[in-house]
Order: C-alpha cells, then structure tokens, then sequence
C-alpha cells in the first residue's frame, strides 16, 4: 500500500505575519521608489525603512527588479489576488452597462482608482526604461497590457452601437489609451495640482465627446 502523501503545513498565524511583513515592504519600497527613483532606491534602504532584515527582504525579493513588479501589480489591482484588471468585477460591469455614458463613467471610476494607486509607480518605471532593461520590459509590458483593456473595452462600446459614426475600434482604444494614460494623469493630477475628483469629471466628459455618437 503506497505511503500517503504528507502536505507541508502552513500555519495560518504564520501566512498572516508573513503578508503583514510582505505589507511593510510595500509600503517602505513604495515610498522611496517614488521619491528617489528606481536606480537611487536600494534594497539596503528599502529593508531598514520597512523593519526588516536585508535576509528577509532578498528572501522574499531575490531582486530590486522583482520587489518593484511586485509592489506595482499589487498596486495596480489593489490586492493580492491573481485577478488581472480585465477580470475585476468593476470593468466587467463597465462592459456590461446598458447605457454607453454609464459604461464610461464606470470605467473611468475603476481606471482613476488604479492610477491614485499605482500611477506614480508606473512613471517610476517609464522614467527608469531608459537605463534599465529590467524596468524597460517591465514598462513595456504594462503599456501593451494597458492598451489591451482600452480595446476590450471600445469593442464592448462598438457591440452595442456606441461609437460615434467613423470611429473604428483600434482609433476609439488609442483615444482612451492616451486620455487615461498615467502620464496624463500625472500631468494633471501630481504637476497642475487637480483634485481627485476634477480629474475623473474630466476625464469622462472628455470620453464621452469624443467616442460617443450623438
């Protein structure tokens, strides 16, 4: 008779410390990488403002490359969980709504959030592509991920006959890859100072005039 299999024990109080350690870093990492830039911060500084060993640290985070795609995938969904933007319950419900101007407002509420969150980040990465082939990649891929969701989403506009006559899907998913880009929401929101909410009323009455038919 075959031996049964030992599954490793985890110990919730355990998995509980390591995700409030795992937090700590974020919050630590977060901070320096905006405020210094990617080659400025190192992980020295990362592991000392965070109150964790260095061990720790490169324990969880072999890399500063692999510590900076982590804090910004969590930023960007706001959760540790492997659900990918596309397939949060408030895009889906944005491609869902019955009326074209709530749809937009939908998703410019999700899409705002997601950059209050991880847009400084994001530049963080555009900033660093230049000198570093890590976060090259890195700002490569979240451009072509970016762009992706923008598509579904004006091809969920075109189903329903949303679109304003002459605007095809590829040219209605670059207007809203450049309007809800993080650089235009750094531009407005970190160096003109709008608030929050002047950024989100703009944003979707400047997607409503120029992807809606009348």
């Amino acid at each position: 008779m075959a031996e049964p299999v030992k599954r490793p024990y985890r110990s919730p109080a355990r998995a509980a410390a390591a995700a409030v350690t795992r937090e700590r870093i974020r919050e630590a990492a977060g901070r320096l990488f905006t405020a210094q830039g990617f080659a400025a911060t190192t992980m020295k500084q990362v592991a000392t403002d965070a109150g964790v060993g260095e061990r720790t640290l490169y324990d969880a985070f072999p890399t500063k490359a692999q510590l900076f795609g982590h804090i910004l995938a969590v930023a960007t969904v706001g959760d540790e969980q492997p659900i990918r933007v596309a397939e949060r319950p408030e895009i889906i419900a944005a491609h869902e709504a019955a009326d074209p101007r709530e749809a937009i407002s939908l998703f410019v509420a999700y899409s705002s959030d997601l950059l209050e969150r991880a847009g400084d980040l994001i530049m963080v990465s555009v900033e660093a592509a230049g000198t570093d082939p890590d976060m090259r990649a890195a700002a490569d891929a979240g451009s072509r991920a970016h762009h992706e969701v923008m598509l579904a989403f004006a091809q969920a506009l075109d189903a329903r006959g949303a679109l304003r006559p002459g605007l095809d899907t590829t040219t209605a998913a670059d207007i809203l890859y450049a309007l809800s880009s993080p650089h235009m929401h750094q531009l407005l929101r970190r160096h003109r100072g709008w608030g929050a909410e002047r950024y989100r009323n703009w944003l979707t009455e400047a997607l409503v005039r120029e992807l809606l038919g009348e």
